[in-house]
Formats: structure tokens, C-alpha cells, sequence
């Protein structure tokens, strides 16, 4: 298992814009093979600044998700329209995890 941490910097006032995509991609993140669960956290002091954490079955399941059409619909509004800069991106394992 592993789990993916995306973290993003919103346009000050396109917040909601954020949020309401994240919930179309939670829609399509709905069903998608090797997907567990996807949270979105906004940051207290500085509410332009999120994070999802995405957990997934395997690498291999997060990247045929990434590389899919049904990702690529829900993501290219981002770039130019909501997002301040580029999001950053990293995967975490579950080797250490302490039970």
C-alpha cells in the first residue's frame, strides 16, 4: 500500500473552485482499480494551501490512474485557471507503519 500526499496552492478566492474539483475527482477516483481512499485537508492558517492524501493498493495502481483519461478530464482545469504554481507531489510507503 502507499499513499500519495499532492500538495497544492490555490489562487487566493478560487478556495471553493478547489474544493468542488476535488470532489469531481473523488467521483472518478469512485471504482478506479487499486484505489482505497482520497482526503483533501486545507491548511488552518493559510486556507489557499491543501493537501490530498491519496492511499492506493500499489504504485502501479496510482500510476495507470494518473496516465488514464478519466484523470486527465478532471485535472487540466487546474493548471491555468485555479492553481498559483505547479502542485508538488509524493508517495509515501507503509513499510515503517506502526499498527
Amino acid at each position: 500500500m502507499i499513499t500519495v500526499g499532492m500538495y497544492y496552492e490555490v489562487i487566493e478566492g478560487k478556495e471553493s473552485d478547489f474544493e468542488e474539483k476535488f470532489e469531481a475527482v473523488a467521483n472518478a477516483l469512485d471504482g478506479s482499480p487499486g484505489h482505497v481512499q482520497s482526503l483533501l485537508y486545507q491548511q488552518v492558517k493559510k486556507p489557499n494551501s491543501y493537501t490530498i492524501f491519496s492511499e492506493w493498493d500499489s504504485r502501479d495502481a496510482f500510476k495507470a490512474f494518473i496516465q488514464s483519461d478519466a484523470f486527465k478530464d478532471v485535472t487540466d482545469w487546474g493548471k491555468a485557471e485555479i492553481l498559483q504554481e505547479r502542485p508538488r507531489h509524493k508517495v509515501y510507503g507503509h513499510e515503517g507503519d506502526i499498527g
